[in-house]
């Protein structure tokens, strides 16, 4: 079986229909930095000028004898006369690449972002060309052809994680080093290395619970903040009524569009009727494979509330999700055995990256917010699957959560520019609301319609970051983009 951070799902998705990446070719010239001369490739063919640069760090700063560990960047140098700090994407999952992002869809964005100082394509530690870390494959399997229940399914994640610990630290990685604390003094030693007196952070999703550690721990070190999508350094896990007060936005959208709504009448019915006739009868699927046979597959509604997890990122996938539950709830599953077919492995144990295992487990979850969403978890729609397999690996590493202190709010007065979609299935906008609460300098900026990945929906985005970067006035408002039609499939588009 294939298990994958779900918040990746939409990017996953959309390389059904993108070109491979370009490989960045490193030449032997370097610079003051240390850096390598590269010409940059987009996923677009587009090409730059850029630099590849490392720093060295401590895996983990706690230990006098830590091994030392490489974190790479992309660095695209300013055009502008009188750049700013140097400017440090921070990508989301966690487990995204900065140097990946930096080559798909938002490669035009990164460049425009170069008027204002030095951007900086950060691989975070444990990603892209950053240190390798090897990929830990459990003993652990589900089966696929039986009925589990969602607190069996749970434990075998639960032991995968416990094994998986074991396996890294066999490896010689210090799971001890990848928290979102060390990540925060790699951010500091990056804006040492370019001998800068400040950085301005532009982050989204995870990027964004970074940059809040960051304005938390070393907030004399950043000029200002760019969000997306926040995530709170307590919402690691999200709350299922808020997920489901999602529905109901998603649903005043569907009803917006006339074919939509005579399609869609009630998603959330919808929903539940489904969940209910797989719980009492789960679905026998022959999925094809590549040499003409089939393989068994037992459809559980576990099954949809995953790839629902992955498809309410944004408004360009929700068709799809409509469709899915509209073709199982007609005894139909063409739609469900081709995302199948695309991202499960049939018969493979659970298999674990360390990255986002072990970012995810020490941001954790506290004891008053667990409590909350186990009450509010059995009427859920998404139930325990929007973040899964937190929170139910918490507390797999004895003592790893880095504790309540650290999950308070940031406080302070540095410039933070927020925006928010209205359609976002990963991070609400009240929840986005309280995670930025004890700033007391923050713009925000509503998208209506957009979803998580927002910043290429319209030129208004990118203009609004301009002016902020420039240091202009810029006062909270709404962002208008057109919402796309959610009867048309989005993989024929």
């Amino acid at each position: 079986m294939k298990t994958w951070k779900h918040p990746l799902l939409a990017a996953a998705l959309a390389a059904l229909i993108l070109v491979p990446p370009g490989l960045a070719q490193p030449t032997s010239v370097r610079n003051a930095y240390g850096e390598e001369a590269i010409e940059f490739t987009a996923q677009s063919g587009d090409s730059v000028a850029a630099f590849h640069g490392t720093i060295n760090v401590p895996e983990n700063r706690a230990d006098p004898d830590s091994r030392m560990i490489e974190v790479s960047y992309i660095r695209f140098p300013a055009t502008g006369d009188h750049p700013g700090s140097p400017i440090i994407y921070l990508s989301g999952g966690p487990g995204g690449s900065g140097s990946a992002t930096a080559r798909g869809p938002r490669f035009s964005l990164f460049q425009e972002m170069r008027q204002h100082g030095d951007v900086i394509a950060f691989d975070q530690r444990g990603t892209g060309g950053s240190t390798e870390l090897p990929r830990c494959v459990s003993t652990e399997f589900v089966t696929e052809t039986e009925a589990v229940s969602d607190a069996d399914y749970a434990a075998a994640q639960l032991r995968a994680v416990e094994a998986c610990g074991d396996f890294w630290r066999q490896q010689g990685v210090d799971v001890r080093g990848y928290t979102t604390r060390e990540s925060v003094q790699d951010l500091a030693a990056l804006r040492e290395h370019f001998g800068a007196e400040q950085m301005t952070l532009w982050g989204i999703s995870y990027g964004s619970h970074l940059a809040l550690a960051a304005l938390k721990d070393i907030p004399g070190q950043i000029d200002r903040v760019l969000l997306a999508s926040a995530e709170g350094l307590d919402q690691t896990v999200k709350m299922p009524a808020q997920t489901d007060h999602y529905f109901t936005r998603l649903q005043a959208a569907i009803d917006s569009q006339p074919a939509a709504r005579a399609l869609y009448p009630d998603i959330a019915q919808l929903m539940r009727r489904v969940h209910a006739r797989l719980d009492a009868a789960p679905v026998m699927l022959q999925l094809p494979t590549e040499d003409g046979t089939t393989l068994p597959f037992l459809l559980q509604r576990r099954h949809l509330q995953g790839f629902t997890s992955g498809l309410i990122s944004d408004p360009q996938y929700v068709a799809l999700l409509l469709m899915l539950y509209t073709q199982v709830d007609a005894g139909q599953y063409e739609l469900t055995t081709m995302l199948l077919q695309r991202f499960w492995d049939i018969g493979e144990p659970i298999t674990l990256s360390a990255m986002p295992t072990a970012m995810d487990l020490a941001s954790g979850i506290s004891d008053a917010r667990l409590a909350e969403f186990e009450r509010q978890l059995p009427d859920s729609l998404v139930g325990g699957y929007l973040n899964f397999p937190m929170p139910q690996i918490r507390g797999a590493w004895d003592g790893f959560d880095l504790g309540d202190e650290f999950r308070q709010p940031p406080q302070g007065d540095t410039p933070v520019l927020l925006l928010s979609g209205t359609l976002d299935g990963r991070t609400y906008l009240d929840s986005q609301a309280e995670a930025i609460a004890g700033l007391t300098d923050v713009t925000r900026i509503i998208v209506r319609n957009a979803g998580h990945n927002l910043y290429m929906t319209t030129p208004e985005v990118p203009a609004v970051m301009h002016r902020f970067m420039r240091g202009e006035p810029v006062a909270d408002g709404e962002i208008i983009v057109e919402l796309p039609d959610l009867t048309a499939n989005p993989l024929e588009q």
